[in-house]
C-alpha cells in the first residue's frame, strides 16, 4: 500500500522530486511511489522510443505545483 495521497491532477510537486518532479508528479497522480515510477522509467530507456522527449515535455507542459 502506498503512503502517497493521490491528486486528481497532475502538478510537478515542489518537494520529493530529483531532477523536474515528473515522476514525483506522476506517482502522486496514480498513487504509486516515485521510486516505482522512476524505475519504470529507466527501465523504458532500454527500449526504442521517445522516452527522453517525452519527459522534457512533461517538465515543459505540466505545471509546478502552488506553494500553498
Amino acid at each position: 500500500m502506498s503512503t502517497t495521497p493521490v491528486s486528481r491532477s497532475l502538478v510537478r510537486p515542489r518537494r520529493g522530486r530529483m531532477i523536474a518532479g515528473v515522476c514525483a508528479g506522476l506517482a502522486r497522480r496514480f498513487g504509486v511511489t516515485p521510486t516505482t515510477v522512476r524505475a519504470i522509467f529507466l527501465i523504458s530507456c532500454l527500449l526504442p522510443g521517445p522516452q527522453f522527449l517525452v519527459y522534457i515535455a512533461l517538465w515543459v507542459l505540466v505545471p509546478e505545483e502552488d506553494e500553498g
